[in-house]
């Protein structure tokens, strides 16, 4: 049996310097070693595809969810694809690397955990994690545009060919409930998603309004639904673990510079785990 370790990062936002030199610091520390990578590699395909790349040659297995900055269509990038299309093509390019994407059979870690199913999501977002007052998307959007707390998804992420993001996060929530019903019901699973699949981990961001650019309140139960031994994912900013109906959350995200330079130095590389909830826990 295999004795590596399952490992986890995201937001690596490699366009910064500084963040170019903790990914070429991420290394196994065993050739048995997976590693998750949850989105917000970067925006360009290109530098999506190089990191990934370089992490595919390190580790044992790399499984890839992507971010909104992945899905962004960047006036620097020369991949001109929108929405649905470029996201094919991220798929496409990571496929030709041996990465695991969202569209592919989900991999059975068989670590010293294990067996669990590695399952890497793409759910995107509706707005219904509500700004606070907000009774509508309409309304929810419209505080936060007043507040000057609007993400840049507004202006770069297309949701073509679908009508909006809400409809495209509507199709991916569909998809993604019919793919994890398929799972054996014998295996647990690793969720792994950019956005928090529950809105909690939501109630610390110092801008409350940003919530609604994070998740999706269909997502709530999936933890339970699909018997998650943990949940991996993202887009915060916030790297912490909490626990949610006694499932392990870990938020695993490097951020920006002006983020992670201030706090304590800490291994970017976060061990997935499988433990129980402390006594007290939601």
């Amino acid at each position: 049996m295999a004795r590596g370790r399952l490992l986890a990062v995201s937001d690596l936002h490699i366009a910064y310097e500084e963040n170019r030199a903790v990914l070429q610091a991420l290394h196994p520390t065993s050739a048995d070693d997976w590693l998750i990578v949850a989105g917000d590699v970067a925006e360009k395909v290109e530098d999506v595809v190089s990191a990934l790349s370089l992490l595919a040659g390190r580790f044992a297995k790399v499984v890839w969810a992507p971010g909104n900055h992945e899905l962004w269509t960047h006036p620097q990038d020369p991949c001109t694809l929108r929405g649905a299309a470029r996201y094919e093509e991220l798929v496409a390019r990571c496929r030709e690397l041996g990465v695991v994407t969202p569209e592919d059979p989900y991999p059975v870690w068989q670590g010293p955990d294990g067996p669990v199913a590695v399952a890497p999501l793409f759910a995107l977002y509706d707005y219904t994690f509500r700004a606070p007052g907000a009774s509508t998307a309409e309304e929810s959007l419209r505080i936060a545009h007043e507040a000057g707390i609007v993400c840049s998804d507004e202006y770069f992420l297309h949701p073509d060919p679908y009508p909006s993001r809400a409809a495209w996060c509507r199709e991916r929530v569909a998809y993604s409930e019919r793919r994890l019903s398929e799972i054996d019901p014998a295996l647990s699973t690793v969720l792994v998603n950019h956005w928090p699949l529950v809105r909690q981990p939501t109630d610390v961001l110092h801008y409350p309004e940003f919530a609604q650019w994070c998740g999706t309140v269909l997502t709530a139960d999936w933890h339970v639904r699909f018997r998650a031994a943990a949940v991996v994912y993202g887009h915060l900013h916030i790297p912490r673990v909490t626990y949610y109906d006694g499932v392990r959350f870990e938020e695993v995200s490097v951020g920006y510079p002006r983020e992670w330079k201030p706090r304590p130095p800490r291994e970017p590389l976060r061990e997935v785990r499988f433990s129980t909830a402390p006594t007290g826990s939601r």
